[in-house]
C-alpha cells in the first residue's frame, strides 16, 4: 500500500469527518434529519422505523457505530419499544453505504438530491437482495414526504468486474454506464457508514497489476475483509462505453441541465485522450494521498470544471468555454443563498468562487445578470435553453465521431438505447405543431400577467400567422418589442404559453385579430378549456410506455375557434328540419357548420403536440389525421373532451363531432375485417373514411343511393307531425342580453339542458351545455316537438348504429323544460309534447 498508510487512514477519517460536516450545513433541517438517520434504518430493521418490510431483510451495516444523535433517535425508539428487543444486530450484511454525485462538493446545493449506493456481497440471495430493494424503495418514500429525494442503488461487491446486466430504471444508468459510473463514484464518493474503500490508499499507477496487487494485500494482512471493501480497478475504461455515458447524460440534462453540461463535456475530453484517458478518479487520489488539509483541489466539481475547461481551450472553443463556466456557476450559486452567504461553514464556497471569478475576470453586469436567475423570464430561458440544447449535441455529435473513427459499437443494450434516445426525442426534438418546452429547471417562475395575440393575414411585410407577445397592445407597451412566438394558428401559441408556465389564473389576455372570427371571450374559454383539461406537468412516462410505439393518451378537440361559419350568419334565418338538423349539412342550404378544428393531444411518451385544419374538408382532414396518430391494438385514448366556440349551435356542434370521433376511434382500434367506409357528407359533398389495417383515408364520394322499403318515407323526408315541415331558427346576433336567473338556477354541470320560454308567435330557446355556458336564441319559429325530436335522434344516432358497443359519453339525452310566467312569478316545468295529454310537472332541479 502507500508509504504513508496508517497516516493516510487517519487522514482519511479526518477528511470524510469534515466533508460530512460540510454537506450537513448545506442541507435544510429535514435533510439533515433523512442523511443522519440512513444508517440507523438500514443497520436496524424493526416495525417502528421508516421502511419496514416483514421477511428475513438484510440489516447490520459493517463497522457501523452510531453518534450522539443517532444513538439519541435509537434510544427513544428503545423506550417506544420497550426495550432493545429488535434492534440489536450481530450481522454485517451491507458492507458500506455511500453517498455520490453532488454532496460535500461546491456543487451541492440545499435542493440537491441524495444518491446514495448501498454496497453488499454478491453472494447475497436474489430474493433477499429484493427485500433490501424494498425496504431502501419504502425509506425514499418517507424521505419524499419531507422534501428530500433520496435515490438508493444496491451495488454488489463485484459489479464492476462482471459484464454489466443491469437495465435503465429510474435514476438507475443501466447498461449506458459501467466503469464510467466507478469513476464518478470514486472521484465524488463520501462515506456514511460501513468499510473504507481499498482504491483510495493504492498506489496510483498499478493499471492491470491492480487486483494482483489488492490480492497480495489481504494475503499479508495489511488489509482486512471486516474492514475493507474492493469494487476494482480500471485495466482501461472501453472505448464504447462513452457512448453511453453521454447518452446517459443528455437523459439527466432533462432535470439538470448545467451539471449534464459539464458532464457530457467531460466525457468529450476523456473520449479525446483515449486510449490514455487521464481519468479524475486518479487525479483526486493523487491530491487525497500528497495533501496535508482538505482544499479544493479535492473537490470534484472544481476538478471536473479544470479538466473541462483545458479540453476546451486546446480546442479553441471559448464560446462553449464561457457557457461551461456560466454553468459551473449557476450550479453552485444554488448552495449560496443570502442566508446562507453568511455562514461560516460555507465561507470556502465563496472563497473558491469569488477566486475563479476573478480569474475568468467577469464583469459586474454579467454576475449581476447571473444572480438574477430567480426573476428570469421566457426571453432568458428561451436563449439558455437553446445555448444547454447546442452544446449538449455539440457534444453528443463529436463521442458520435469518436465512435466512428474507432470502428466501435454501443456497449449500451438496445432497449436501454430505445428508452433513453425515445425520451430525449420527446424532450429535446423539434418537430411541426409540437410543444417544445423550455424551461428545463433554468428558472422557477415564467408567468406573466398580460399576454398579447397579434394576427398578421396573408400578404402583409410580416410573415403571415399568429405571433405571441409577453405585453399589453398599447402602442407604449408593444412598439418595438420582439414576438415570443410565431405560429400558423393559434391553438400551438396558446399550447405553448400553458404548458411552459407562461399562463396563470391571473394572465390577461389580449387580442388583435385582423381575419379570423376569434374574439376576446373565446380567446379566454379557450385557455381555461386548456387549463382545466391539462396539467402542465405529468409524471415522467414509464419504461414500458418508451419501449412501444407511442399512443394519443389525452385527446382534446377544439371547434371553430378560428374560422366559424355560425359568425356570418346573424341576421339570417337558417331554415330545417329533423332531416336536415346535423351540422355538418345543415339546414335548407346544406351547409357544413365547422369551419375549423384544432386538435391538442398528450401521448404516452410525454410530448404534447398539435394540428390545425380549417376549410371546407376541415373534419375529415383533422378525423384522418388525429387517426393516422393510433396504430392498430393501441388502447384509445384515456380522455377524450371536444369543445366548441362557435357563435351558434355550440351544442349540436360539439355533440355531433364527438359522436363522430368516438366512433371512428373505434372503427381504427377494432379488429379489421376487410375495408371498412364510414361515409360522411360535409355541405353538399359526401366523402368515404376507409379504414385499413395501415392507415386511414378519405376519398370524395358519389352520393349514395339509399333504397327506400314499400311503405316506408324516404329519410329525407321523414318528420315527426306533419311531414316535411320545416322552421326557422333565427340567430340573434345580442345574445349579450341577461339569461333568465331561474335558467341559472337549473344549471347543473355534465349536462346539456334546453329551456323554452314563450315569446309572441315563437318562443325564445337557452341553452346551458356541460359546462354552464349559455346559448341564447330568440324568437324562435316552428315546432318544439320537431326540434326536440331532431337533437334526440342526433345524441342516439350512434347508440342505436353500434348496439350496446359504443363508449359514447353523452348517453344521457339533454333535458327538456319550459319556463312559465304567470302574474310575477316564473316557474320551471318540465317539457312535454304536444300530443302528452298529462298535466306539466314541476322540474325538480336535482
Amino acid at each position: 500500500m502507500h508509504a504513508n498508510f496508517h497516516q493516510l487512514v487517519e487522514r482519511c477519517e479526518q477528511f470524510n469527518q469534515q466533508k460530512l460536516t460540510r454537506a450537513l450545513a448545506v442541507m435544510h433541517r429535514y435533510g439533515q434529519q433523512v442523511f443522519q438517520l440512513l444508517p440507523v434504518l438500514l443497520h436496524h430493521h424493526h416495525p417502528l422505523l421508516p421502511g419496514y418490510v416483514p421477511g428475513d431483510v438484510p440489516a447490520g451495516i459493517c463497522q457501523f457505530v452510531p453518534n450522539a444523535c443517532q444513538r439519541e433517535f435509537i434510544d427513544e425508539l428503545c423506550r417506544a419499544a420497550n426495550g432493545h428487543q429488535g434492534l440489536e444486530q450481530h450481522r454485517g450484511e451491507i458492507l458500506g453505504l455511500y453517498s455520490m454525485g453532488s454532496t460535500s462538493s461546491i456543487g451541492q446545493g440545499h435542493r440537491s438530491d441524495l444518491d446514495i449506493w448501498v454496497c453488499h456481497a454478491h453472494t447475497m440471495e436474489p430474493a433477499r437482495a429484493a427485500l433490501l430493494q424494498q425496504k431502501c424503495l419504502l425509506i425514499s418514500k418517507w424521505a419524499e414526504q419531507r422534501g428530500v429525494e433520496l435515490n438508493f442503488f444496491l451495488i454488489p461487491d463485484n459489479k464492476f468486474r462482471t459484464d454489466n446486466q443491469q437495465w435503465v430504471e429510474g435514476e438507475s444508468c443501466g447498461s449506458a454506464q459501467h466503469l464510467l459510473l466507478l469513476d464518478e463514484f470514486y472521484r465524488s464518493h463520501l462515506r456514511i457508514a460501513g468499510k473504507r474503500l481499498v482504491w483510495m490508499f493504492a498506489p496510483g499507477k498499478l493499471g492491470p497489476d491492480y487486483d494482483r496487487f489488492v490480492a497480495e494485500q489481504f494475503a499479508n494482512g495489511t488489509l482486512n475483509h471486516d474492514e475493507w471493501l474492493d469494487l476494482g480497478g480500471f485495466a482501461r475504461i472501453p472505448a464504447e462505453e462513452y457512448f453511453g455515458s453521454a447518452l446517459w447524460q443528455l437523459y439527466k440534462s432533462i432535470d439538470s441541465p448545467y451539471k449534464a453540461v459539464l458532464k457530457t463535456v467531460l466525457m468529450e475530453a476523456y473520449s479525446h485522450e483515449y486510449p490514455d484517458t487521464q481519468l479524475l478518479c486518479r487525479q483526486l487520489k493523487e491530491e487525497f494521498q500528497k495533501a496535508e488539509e482538505l482544499n479544493e483541489t479535492q473537490d470534484h466539481y472544481v476538478v471536473m470544471l479544470e479538466k473541462v475547461t483545458d479540453y476546451l481551450k486546446s480546442i479553441g472553443d471559448e464560446k462553449r468555454l464561457d457557457l461551461v463556466r456560466r454553468c459551473f456557476y449557476l450550479k453552485v450559486s444554488e448552495a449560496l443563498t443570502a442566508e446562507q452567504e453568511s455562514d461560516d461553514s460555507l465561507a470556502w464556497r465563496r472563497r473558491i468562487i469569488d477566486r475563479l471569478i476573478e480569474l475568468w475576470g467577469w464583469p459586474a453586469e454579467k454576475l449581476a445578470k447571473l444572480d438574477d436567475r430567480e426573476n428570469w423570464k421566457v426571453e432568458e430561458v428561451k436563449a439558455a435553453y437553446g445555448e444547454l440544447l447546442e452544446a449538449l449535441m455539440q457534444s453528443y455529435r463529436s463521442l458520435i465521431q469518436f465512435a466512428r473513427r474507432n470502428n466501435i459499437s454501443e456497449s449500451i443494450n438496445p432497449e436501454d438505447i430505445g428508452i433513453l434516445s425515445r425520451k430525449l426525442y420527446a424532450a429535446f426534438e423539434n418537430l411541426p405543431g409540437k410543444v417544445q418546452l423550455i424551461n428545463l429547471r433554468i428558472a422557477p417562475d415564467l408567468s406573466e400577467s398580460d399576454i398579447s395575440l397579434v394576427q398578421v393575414p396573408a400578404g402583409r411585410v410580416n410573415q403571415a400567422g399568429w405571433y405571441l407577445y409577453k405585453y399589453g397592445l398599447s402602442p407604449a407597451e408593444i412598439i418595438g418589442r420582439s414576438a415570443i412566438e410565431h405560429s400558423d394558428y393559434v391553438s400551438r401559441l396558446v399550447a405553448w404559453a400553458h404548458f411552459n408556465g407562461l399562463l396563470t389564473e391571473r394572465t390577461q389576455w389580449h387580442l388583435f385579430n385582423q381575419s379570423t372570427d376569434l374574439t376576446l371571450q373565446q380567446l379566454q374559454e379557450f385557455s381555461q378549456d386548456l387549463a382545466e383539461l391539462f396539467p402542465v406537468r405529468l409524471p415522467s412516462p414509464s419504461n414500458l410506455a418508451l419501449s412501444r410505439p407511442c399512443e394519443v393518451r389525452h385527446l382534446a378537440i377544439y371547434l371553430n375557434l378560428e374560422e366559424d361559419p355560425t359568425a356570418r350568419r346573424r341576421d339570417r334565418a337558417i331554415e330545417f328540419g329533423a332531416s336536415t338538423s346535423d351540422p355538418f349539412s345543415f339546414g335548407r342550404q346544406r351547409e357544413n357548420l365547422v369551419g375549423s378544428v384544432d386538435i391538442i393531444y398528450r401521448n404516452s411518451w410525454d410530448e404534447v403536440r398539435t394540428l390545425h385544419f380549417d376549410g371546407e374538408t376541415a373534419v375529415v382532414d383533422s378525423l384522418t389525421a388525429m387517426l393516422g396518430k393510433m396504430h392498430q391494438g393501441a388502447s384509445p385514448p384515456e380522455t377524450l373532451n371536444v369543445y366548441c366556440y362557435s357563435r351558434h349551435l355550440r351544442s349540436l356542434l360539439r355533440t355531433r363531432f364527438e359522436q363522430l370521433v368516438r366512433e371512428c376511434i373505434e372503427l381504427r382500434l377494432g379488429p379489421v375485417n376487410g375495408h371498412r367506409i364510414k361515409r360522411l357528407q360535409l355541405g353538399t359533398e359526401q366523402f368515404g373514411i376507409f379504414f385499413e389495417r395501415r392507415g386511414v383515408s378519405v376519398k370524395h364520394m358519389e352520393p349514395e343511393r339509399v333504397s327506400t322499403p314499400a311503405g316506408a318515407m324516404p329519410a329525407q323526408g321523414r318528420s315527426h307531425g306533419e311531414s316535411q315541415r320545416n322552421y326557422a331558427l333565427r340567430l340573434d346576433q345580442h345574445q349579450r342580453q341577461p339569461v333568465p336567473e331561474v335558467v341559472d338556477a337549473y344549471a347543473s354541470e355534465g349536462l346539456v339542458q334546453f329551456f323554452f320560454e314563450s315569446s309572441g308567435e315563437g318562443y325564445n330557446l337557452y341553452i346551458l351545455d356541460e359546462a354552464n355556458r349559455t346559448e341564447v336564441y330568440h324568437q324562435v319559429a316552428g315546432s318544439k316537438d320537431d326540434l326536440v325530436l331532431s337533437i334526440n335522434r342526433l345524441y342516439t344516432a350512434n347508440q342505436e348504429q353500434t348496439a350496446g358497443q359504443s363508449h359514447f359519453s353523452h348517453f344521457n339525452l339533454p333535458q327538456y323544460y319550459e319556463i312559465v310566467r304567470t302574474d310575477d312569478e316564473v316557474r320551471v316545468l318540465t317539457f312535454r309534447t304536444s300530443k302528452d295529454d298529462r298535466e306539466p310537472q314541476q322540474a325538480d332541479p336535482a
